[in-house]
């Protein structure tokens, strides 16, 4: 496993978190994105209160769940793009997924879940922009897989999750969030997943829930 350069000071670390909650709207929370930190880092966010981290490399992940294993229960999210092979040992240790990109994948994790006992929450990944370097559903093959979608139990599907590409300005991002979020309303989803270090400000407005950030606050 290889982990990003040296830990960020505590102090610095806690102002971070500081300045963070400060400026996240009140429907809006943050996801910090600790893959490629070490557990320490978590574990000092977790003294002040942050409890919901992201991760998206099962086996790093794994070895933090297990190094932070005194502290109460952390909510787990994985953010990562989600191989089908790793699905059962993905949901053993996250309570969110923030990658479902397929109607295929959605009935494989349905399937295992309920073989599992687990009830996770989902966000469905959408691509409303042209992207390469992305998966997801476009807003009209998820309309037409929503009815499938809402039978899958034990999945919870909450929201959507999106991703601004490469390249965007500011206006454009803008363009795709509200995009992203109108689509979750005609969906019936209360949940967003949208902003990440770059450009959470303009998700937020949008109407994000979650916005993950790793870089602007661990990053050294």
């Amino acid at each position: 496993m290889t982990l990003f350069g040296g830990s960020v000071p505590a102090a610095a670390l806690a102002q971070r978190l500081q300045d963070l909650r400060a400026e996240l709207p009140p429907h809006t929370r943050l996801l910090a994105v600790s893959k490629g930190y070490p557990a320490e880092q978590i574990r000092a966010l977790a003294a002040l209160g942050q409890s919901s981290f992201g991760e998206s490399r099962l086996q790093e992940a794994t070895l933090k769940q297990q190094q932070l294993a005194d502290l109460p229960p952390l909510d787990w999210h994985f953010i990562g793009r989600l191989q089908a092979n790793k699905a059962r040992p993905v949901l053993r240790q996250f309570g969110t997924l923030h990658s479902v990109d397929s109607l295929a994948l959605a009935e494989r994790l349905a399937r295992i879940a309920a073989e599992e006992g687990l009830s996770p929450a989902v966000f469905l990944q959408v691509k409303l922009r042209p992207d390469a370097n992305k998966t997801g559903f476009s807003a009209a093959e998820l309309r037409q897989a929503w009815p499938r979608l809402q039978q899958l139990q034990p999945l919870r599907p909450i929201g959507l999750m999106t991703m601004a590409p490469l390249g965007l300005e500011a206006g454009e991002r803008r363009g795709l969030f509200a995009d992203c979020a109108a689509l979750a309303r005609d969906l019936g989803l209360p949940e967003l997943s949208m902003g990440m270090s770059g450009d959470w400000r303009e998700a937020a407005a949008a109407g994000s829930t979650w916005v993950r950030i790793g870089s602007a606050l661990f990053g050294t």
